[in-house]
């Protein structure tokens, strides 16, 4: 049957891939007893903390750290409950609350080194499934596909592509 408009079918392409995507992708996380938010938060704090994957370097006590709010604004898709997703991280070891010296009502959030060696060991397998999932597309079409996605962010909703995380060496608009 087709389409009353190509908004429409665009719209549930995109609906389906994500739903495709997002199932195989929820698996792969429960495997190392994450959520793809959880992931996407100990990503956030790796990149915060300075280190890049499977480096250890910058957590602990000397390491960087961003506030919850921080946290929240860069996840991929938004959660209801920031707070709530840092503690599951804090209470597996895997994230740390420190309050700062310069104003002790400010609570940074950091990766601890549990977190920063469950990143090293995702990344890898992680990739693979991504190379799974789009390795059978071009350079060329993962770029237009790109361009595409954050042409189609824009529109009625420019501040969605405002939370966004930004990535070392990579714009995401």
């Amino acid at each position: 049957m087709p389409f009353d408009a190509p908004e429409e079918e665009a719209f549930l392409n995109l609906l389906r891939t994500c739903s495709i995507f997002t199932t195989q992708t929820t698996r792969f996380f429960r495997e190392y007893g994450l959520t793809e938010a959880q992931y996407n938060a100990l990503r956030i704090l790796r990149g915060h903390a300075g280190s890049g994957p499977g480096s250890a370097s910058g957590a602990g006590q000397n390491g960087g750290g961003v506030p919850s709010q921080t946290i929240g604004e860069q996840l991929v898709a938004q959660v209801p409950d920031v707070t709530r997703l840092v503690d599951r991280l804090v209470e597996a070891g895997l994230a740390e609350r420190v309050r700062t010296a310069s104003d002790r009502r400010l609570v940074i959030v950091r990766i601890t080194g549990r977190g920063l060696e469950l990143l090293a060991r995702i990344d890898r397998p992680l990739l693979e499934l991504h190379r799974r999932q789009l390795g059978h597309m071009t350079r060329k079409d993962l770029a237009e596909l790109n361009r595409l996605l954050v042409v189609a962010r824009r529109g009625e909703n420019e501040s969605v592509s405002d939370r966004c995380p930004r990535s070392p060496g990579r714009v995401v608009q």
